[in-house]
């Protein structure tokens, strides 16, 4: 067993009778069964990103801009590329606002609209401008790959032998095109023998890591134990847990970073129990633009993510994501290097 069993996130093909789709792993059916969608238009990428089909950082980024490519294969009646960039600047917008807090569903975004102007200023068709987008799509999608397999290397080195890791949300291969960030880690540590024992928080409300994370590590045959959130104190206090390794949805420019909410939380139990804490992330979650955590728009869920029957009179709290300060965070770990979260600016270049 291993990462081989991991199905592909999120692949360009094509759909009836040649139209272009996005197929992705429909995550909100995981863990029971595993199930594809095939999106065709800018419409359904959104609400698959909306609705968590399609979820974690990297992923949702060329989500974003396989949006923009299918809405110019299957959406747009413009004949020239300058009328189809026009409507693109407009698209971009509505996809870009579909979830706040993950920095990498802009740059994708972004990225994507940046081929179109580019084509567009060359006075291509519009066939063209569409042939250019779905091929950048591919290229994310091997780029993505390619830098997880990196991220796992450069972590994979910072871990001991028989290591017993922590991880909190679902920072895997379901999180990415394909291998993962986190989990990127843990396969690659795994694969040198590495690796003892995963805990896997549940990661409430939603649980993507009782339904993911656990799912994920299952198929690859990595061992796994899965643990209620309030569960990791205990288990650190009781010396099960020698690294803390989780993903990433936006890191400002002084290290502060954004995840799934209850990482602070582990990041605290961490600093208390002498455990290092690690983000492993791709350069595309790093926004050199805010400098501080403070600044990172965070995402408010329904609030019957929390609880399908609320007492009236009774309001629900359910923020996606929480910061964790720079100075809980032991190192982060990108495609490129290792780096002191102080220093995550030079991961640019």
């Amino acid at each position: 067993m291993g990462t081989e069993n991991l199905p592909r996130t999120i692949e360009m093909v094509e759909h009836d009778g040649g139209a272009l789709a996005a197929r992705i792993v429909d995550q909100r059916v995981l863990p029971r069964s595993l199930g594809y969608r095939n999106l065709t238009t800018c419409g359904d990428m959104v609400e698959a990103i909306k609705t968590l089909a399609l979820r974690g950082a990297p992923a949702i980024g060329i989500g974003g801009a396989a949006a923009l490519a299918l809405y110019a294969a299957n959406e747009s009646t413009a004949a020239d590329g300058t009328a189809l960039l026009n409507e693109l600047e407009d698209v971009a917008k509505f996809v870009a606002s579909a979830r706040p807090t993950a920095v990498n569903l802009s740059w994708g975004v972004k990225r994507a609209l940046g081929v179109a102007r580019s084509a567009g200023s060359r006075g291509v068709s519009a066939a063209d401008v569409l042939d250019e987008l779905a091929a950048d799509v591919r290229a994310m999608i091997a780029e993505d790959e390619a830098a997880n397999r990196a991220i796992g290397a450069h972590g994979a080195a910072l871990l001991g032998r028989d290591c017993r890791i922590l991880t909190h949300c679902n920072a895997g291969s379901l999180a990415t095109a394909f291998y993962g960030t986190a989990l990127g880690v843990v396969y690659a540590a795994s694969e040198q023998g590495k690796v003892a024992m995963v805990y896997a928080d549940e990661t409430r409300p939603v649980g993507q890591g009782s339904r993911l994370t656990a799912w994920e590590l299952g198929q690859a045959g990595v061992p796994c134990t899965l643990i209620c959130d309030n569960m990791a104190a205990s288990i650190m206090a009781a010396g099960k847990v020698d690294a803390v390794v989780v993903g990433a949805d936006r890191i400002c420019a002084n290290g502060d970073t954004a995840n799934k909410i209850g990482t602070y939380g582990l990041a605290v139990l961490a600093k208390h129990h002498g455990v290092p804490f690690y983000i492993a992330a791709p350069t595309s979650t790093v926004d050199a633009v805010l400098s501080a955590g403070s600044q990172i728009p965070i995402e408010q869920r329904d609030a019957t993510e929390v609880a399908s029957f609320v007492p009236d009179g009774v309001c629900v709290f359910n923020p996606a994501f929480d910061v964790t300060p720079a100075n809980l965070i032991t190192a982060i770990v990108t495609e490129r290097g290792v780096f002191e979260p102080e220093s995550i600016t030079q991961a640019l270049g």
